[in-house]
C-alpha cells in the first residue's frame, strides 16, 4: 500500500445474471480489509475537474429524483460491434485512386490567396465600448461611435447576454467547465484525451468549437498533456437508436485514441467521465500514486442538478477506471464495456487474474456521505441547456428536446430557479452552504465570478449576495 510509485493517469474526457465461484468470492474476502481501508473518507484539501468533451452529454430521460439511471447504463440487447476505423470504403470506393497523375493537372501545386474576412464580428456601445456582437446584450448604435460627446474615448463595460463572459463578451460559456477541468488536474493527470465530432448525438452537424480553440491557443497552457481525437462519422443506426450513438463514442475515443499513446504501462491507470463527472483531485493523485487497489474502481460523486447550489440527497457511484492492463485484456480496449460494469462476463477476466495474481473486486473512492467527486447535471446556463435539448440523442425518452415549450429560454430559467424537471415535477433538496466541504470544485470556487451562474442560484433572490 505504501509503495510510492508514479502510475501516469489517463483521463478521457465532455459515457445481470452473475455466476461467480465460491472459491473466488471467498478469495476475494482477503480483500474486505483492504477495501475498507481504501474506501475509508481521507482529507481533501483542495479539488479538481476533469472530463472529456464529447459530442454531448446523455441523460435526457431520466428525472432529478433518479438521475442515478442517466449514469447506470442498464445492459440492453446485444448489438454488432460497430468499426472503429474511418470507413475507408466510404472515402475511397473501389477504382476511384486508379486516376492517372496526368489528370491531376496543377490542382496538387495552386497556390491559395487568403482574403480578409469583412464580417464586423465587433461592434462600439453608445457608451464606447468594444463588444462582441454575437455576446453583447445592448443593440449596436448606428452612429460611428468611440467617443463621447466631448471627444475623449469612453471606458465603458460590455452588457453580455445569458451564456457568454469575458471583457468583450466572446467567451461562450459552454467552454467554461473544461477549462476548469485543465487547471485542476493539471498536476494530476499525465494526458488528456479529448474527442470531439462534428456531430451531435442526435446525428446533426455541429461546429468544431473545442478544435478551434485548440488551434488559436485557447488551451496552450495545457496543450502538452492534450491528446486530440476526432470522430468524423455518425454510426450507422444511431439516429434510429440513440445508445448505438452514445456506446460508439466512448468505444472510438478509447480506441483510437489509447492505439495513439507510446510507452505505456500496465499498471497506468486509465479514467473515463462524462462531461458532467468532475473527479477530486486527490482522488486521482491517489490511485496515481499508491499500490494494492483492487479493480475496477467506481468513485462516489456529490450530486447537484442545474449548478451547485440544488444538491441532490446521498451520491452517485460512477464506475470510472482501471489500469491499463485491464483496460486490454479485460475490456478490449472498449471504454462502454468499463462503464457497463461487466468485467465477470469478460472472457479474458480469469485469464487477467491467473497471469496477474489480482482477484478482480470493484471497489469505490469515497461514499455517500464523502465524496470523491461531483456529478452536476444539466450544468449549463439556459442557452446552453436549449442546446443540449436539441442535441440529445435518440433514446433517452422522453426526449424533451421534441417539445417546443420545452426549448423556451424562459421556462428552462424557470427550472433554474425553482429545482424543477421537465415533466414538472419538483423535488426536495437538502440545504447547500457554499462554504460546505466538497460543495464546488476549488478552482470554480477561486474564481467566482466566472463561475456565479453555478455557484449561486442566478435566477433567484439574493443571488448577488456571496462569493469566494
Amino acid at each position: 500500500m505504501d509503495k510510492m510509485r508514479r502510475h501516469r493517469v489517463f483521463l478521457l474526457c465532455t459515457v445481470g445474471l452473475c455466476v461467480i465461484s465460491f472459491l473466488h468470492y471467498y478469495k476475494a474476502l482477503h480483500y474486505v480489509s483492504l477495501l475498507r481501508e481504501l474506501s475509508a473518507p481521507y482529507p481533501i484539501k483542495s479539488f479538481i475537474m476533469s472530463t472529456g468533451f464529447f459530442w454531448r452529454e446523455r441523460g435526457l430521460a431520466a428525472t432529478p429524483l433518479s438521475p442515478e439511471r442517466q449514469e447506470a447504463d442498464p445492459l440492453r440487447a446485444a448489438r454488432p460491434e460497430l468499426p472503429v476505423a474511418p470507413r475507408l470504403n466510404r472515402l475511397f470506393p473501389p477504382g476511384s485512386l486508379s486516376l492517372s497523375l496526368e489528370s491531376m493537372g496543377d490542382l496538387h501545386t495552386r497556390s491559395h490567396q487568403l482574403q480578409d474576412d469583412p464580417t464586423p464580428y465587433f461592434a462600439r456601445t453608445k457608451a464606447g465600448a468594444l463588444c462582441f456582437r454575437r455576446g453583447t446584450e445592448v443593440a449596436t448604435p448606428k452612429e460611428p461611435p468611440g467617443k463621447t460627446a466631448g471627444g475623449a474615448v469612453a471606458h465603458a463595460a460590455c452588457v453580455c447576454r445569458p451564456g457568454w463572459h469575458g471583457p468583450y463578451c466572446g467567451v461562450p460559456t459552454m467552454f467554461d467547465l473544461l477549462h476548469a477541468r485543465f487547471h485542476e488536474l493539471s498536476q494530476a493527470v499525465d494526458l488528456f484525451i479529448v474527442c470531439e465530432s462534428n456531430f451531435t448525438a442526435y446525428g446533426e452537424q455541429r461546429p468544431l468549437g473545442f478544435l478551434q480553440r485548440l488551434l488559436n491557443g485557447t488551451y496552450d497552457y495545457v496543450r502538452h498533456k492534450l491528446l486530440y481525437v476526432f470522430l468524423d462519422h455518425f454510426p450507422e443506426g444511431g439516429r434510429q437508436d440513440g445508445w448505438i450513438a452514445d456506446d460508439y463514442l466512448r468505444t472510438f475515443l478509447t480506441r483510437n485514441g489509447m492505439s495513439r499513446v507510446l510507452g505505456v504501462r500496465p499498471d497506468d491507470v486509465f479514467v473515463i467521465n462524462d462531461a458532467d463527472e468532475i473527479p477530486a483531485h486527490e482522488a486521482l493523485l491517489f490511485l496515481k500514486l499508491f499500490d494494492g487497489w483492487t479493480e475496477p474502481f467506481a468513485l462516489h460523486m456529490r450530486k447537484s442538478l442545474y449548478g451547485f447550489f440544488w444538491k441532490q440527497f446521498g451520491s452517485l457511484e460512477v464506475i470510472s477506471g482501471c489500469t491499463v492492463g485491464m483496460l486490454r485484456d479485460v475490456y478490449d480496449s472498449d471504454g462502454i464495456k468499463l462503464r457497463r460494469r461487466e468485467y465477470y462476463t469478460m472472457p479474458g477476466f480469469r485469464k487477467y487474474e491467473n497471469q496477474t495474481g489480482h482477484i478482480l473486486v470493484q471497489w469505490s473512492v469515497g461514499s455517500p456521505f464523502h465524496f470523491a467527486g461531483w456529478h452536476c447535471s444539466w450544468c449549463f446556463t439556459p442557452e446552453g441547456i436549449h442546446f443540449k435539448l436539441i442535441s440529445a440523442q435518440n433514446g433517452d425518452f422522453p426526449r424533451w428536446g421534441d417539445y417546443e415549450d420545452k426549448l423556451d429560454l424562459n421556462y428552462i430559467r424557470q427550472l433554474i430557479r425553482t429545482g424543477g424537471w421537465f415533466d414538472g415535477s419538483f423535488q426536495e433538496y437538502p440545504p447547500a452552504d457554499p462554504k460546505e466541504h466538497m460543495y464546488a470544485p476549488k478552482y470554480m470556487l477561486d474564481h467566482y465570478d466566472k463561475y456565479r451562474y453555478l455557484l449561486a442560484n442566478p435566477y433567484s433572490q439574493g443571488s448577488q449576495s456571496g462569493g469566494g
